[in-house]
């Protein structure tokens, strides 16, 4: 099923204890980012408002209990949309989002898989798909997903990554 405007921010916001997120791109090209990120390569300083929504739904999720985070999979060096997700992501980690690296520079893929997905509350997953660029191109929510891999490809993502805080690309 594809999930898209209204219905994916219901959807999304329905979980119950736990939405995870693997991220596999140097590169994302998301259209209302545009202006925030060149003015980031620009200067190199990223300024998120306290009131973003996006920061507002993480509170809330937080509040009622529930937890949200992500490992992300990358090599270096930093593409320069990932320093730019880096900068933002110091303001997510400050709203209560769970963000940890993988770095694989040095070593093998363990094993994960090289797609982006999300897995809500272990039970649910919506693939997230995206052309060569970055552009997104859907978010499916698969109807009979393997979910016993995806919780191995969540636990070990998990196991193998350091939170955002410790990480360094040096």
């Amino acid at each position: 099923m594809l999930l898209a405007g209204d219905s994916w921010r219901t959807f999304f916001d329905s979980f119950e204890s736990e939405a995870f997120r693997l991220e596999t791109r140097s590169t994302y090209a998301m259209p209302g980012e545009d202006e925030e990120f060149q003015q980031f390569l620009a200067t190199g300083e990223l300024h998120i408002p306290a009131d973003d929504p996006w920061l507002t739904r993480v509170r809330n999720f937080r509040a009622s209990g529930r937890r949200i985070g992500r490992v992300h999979v990358l090599t270096r060096p930093l593409s320069d949309y990932l320093r730019y997700e880096f900068a933002a992501y110091a303001y997510n980690v400050e709203a209560g989002e769970d963000i940890r690296i993988l770095d694989l520079t040095e070593r093998e893929n363990p094993g994960l898989p090289d797609q982006d997905f999300w897995l809500f509350d272990g039970a649910k997953v919506v693939d997230m798909r995206y052309r060569s660029d970055g552009t997104q191109i859907g978010r499916d929510l698969l109807a009979d997903p393997n979910l016993d891999q995806y919780r191995h490809w969540r636990d070990l993502a998990l196991s193998l990554s350091v939170p955002f805080a410790e990480y360094s690309s040096d």
